[in-house]
């Protein structure tokens, strides 16, 4: 089994009871956030080397830094090969800012995405953009309906279902 399968099965399968699952992500919060504060200091060094040796650098177990290169993947330039990688597979975390918090966003991960690091890499008006726009991108519209009696969508004058509903 691989680091990313043994990571899923216990974090989010069956072999493990729901009390071990809490102090997991609590646990697991915990140093993910002390993770991006380090990574966000300086976002444009990219930090890189073996799975076993980004868990040591970050003072994190190796399945803990598996959890984390799982969830940071999408938010990279590079995505890391975190479907085969074991303890001595090189990754990079070459971190995409808006992409990261606009991911953060989409995970309700207010204690990522609060986090004072940020001040320094995008304005508060990209953030409140992009906070917006994974909002709205959400969100379901639903376009009026053209009811049967309504004047025609076309600009004829006509009711539209003497216009282009007789053919609908």
């Amino acid at each position: 089994m691989s680091l990313l399968e043994n990571w899923r099965v216990k974090a989010y399968g069956d072999g493990t009871n729901d009390q071990e699952k809490e102090a997991l992500w609590k646990n697991y919060f915990q140093i993910e956030k002390g993770i991006y504060e380090k990574l966000l200091a300086d976002v444009t060094t990219v930090e890189s080397g073996t799975v076993s040796a980004l868990a040591e650098k970050f003072g994190t177990t190796v399945e803990i830094m598996t959890g984390f290169l799982d969830g940071i993947n999408d938010s990279l330039k590079e995505a890391n090969p975190i479907e085969t990688m074991d303890e001595d597979t090189e990754v990079k975390l070459a971190i995409d800012p808006e992409k990261l918090y606009y991911n953060m966003v989409e995970a309700k991960a207010t204690w990522l995405y609060g986090l004072p690091e940020w001040d320094s890499i995008l304005t508060e008006e990209r953030r409140k953009e992009l906070y917006k726009q994974q909002k709205a991108s959400g969100t379901i519209r639903k376009e009026k309906k053209i009811g049967r009696n309504d004047p025609c969508p076309c600009g004829s004058g006509k009711k539209y279902k003497h216009c282009c509903g007789r053919n609908a």
